[in-house]
């Protein structure tokens, strides 16, 4: 989630893994259908129903599919992020496992950032923490679901802000930074929307590259926040690209600095993360400015792979 118009590190995230619950044998979750059953009904459904893609790699099947229904967050798919447990932010932003900020219904995921009346103490862990007036949502597949290579579609709508200090992220972070720090370990935007710029949403491949290359970025990819619109990463061996409702915004060929080789450091399991953040440096947050409550809202996700 590295910035580019207003520029700032990128963070890892610090979460704690959960395990999944268990599945009765032959059964389906409990439902008491025949599993065999249950995993040709889902194929149907999954993915919108299109259950392989095409590519330069070959043949790519659903293998991660939410379409958010129901009112409840599918916690085997999803962690949300907690700042007084892991200690991770963005910008000034609370992230809380609290519905007024990560919430489903209407077959939406809602992500909002909302400013308290109040400063209150965010916690964080070790007895540390900092003074802040606003919460806000972030959710993750760590430990969920990762993977290399693949396509990678998100359907969404951005906050409907116009002034400086709101951000919101579409990413990918290595499941395990197995080439160092960042960013030799690599970083995927597949979209970023900074509030400063309201227009347009901004991809950006992150890792050290043998030479500078502009096409890992485009600050030109004009959206509409008033609509959902379709975010799409298509991640093979060579290239990443990455396209908004079918026209494609950024295409990079891989070429990593010695002593990697491509397709390093794009070889290792991703995970997705959805943010919905504060905006720092030149797009930063102002408790007199800043337009809050902000969503970013999700329709879909879904992955091939």
């Amino acid at each position: 989630m590295k910035k580019i118009l207003w520029l700032s590190r990128g963070l890892a995230i610090a979460v704690l893994l959960a395990v999944l619950p268990a599945v009765l044998p032959g059964l389906d979750g409990g439902s008491g259908r025949p599993a065999a059953t249950a995993d040709a009904a889902a194929r149907t459904t999954a993915c919108g129903g299109v259950a392989a893609v095409s590519s330069t790699d070959g043949v790519w099947r659903c293998r991660f599919s939410d379409d958010f229904t129901g009112t409840t967050l599918n916690r085997n798919k999803w962690i949300v992020q907690h700042t007084p447990v892991t200690g991770w932010r963005s910008g000034r932003e609370c992230y809380l496992n609290h519905p007024e900020n990560v919430r489903v219904s209407g077959g939406l995921l809602s992500l909002t950032a909302r400013e308290k009346a109040k400063l209150f103490l965010c916690e964080t862990p070790g007895g540390g923490g900092y003074w802040t007036r606003v919460t806000s949502g972030m959710v993750t597949t760590w430990g969920r679901f990762q993977q290399t290579y693949g396509r990678w579609e998100i359907r969404a709508r951005f906050p409907d802000v116009t002034t400086r200090g709101v951000h919101s992220a579409l990413w990918l972070w290595p499941r395990v930074q197995n080439y160092g720090a960042w960013p030799r370990s690599g970083e995927i935007d597949i979209a970023e929307f900074f509030s400063g710029k309201p227009d347009r949403a901004i991809p950006y491949i992150h890792y050290r590259k043998a030479r500078w290359d502009p096409s890992v970025t485009n600050t030109s990819c004009l959206i509409d926040r008033t609509r959902f619109q379709t975010y799409r990463l298509d991640w093979t061996r060579s290239t990443l690209t990455v396209s908004i409702d079918g026209k494609v915004c950024v295409r990079h060929t891989i070429n990593p600095a010695w002593p990697l080789s491509k397709p390093a450091p794009f070889d290792k399991p991703f995970f997705l993360a959805l943010t919905q953040a504060l905006g720092i440096g030149q797009n930063g947050y102002s408790s007199w400015t800043t337009q809050l409550p902000a969503t970013t809202q999700i329709d879909w996700v879904r992955v091939w792979g």
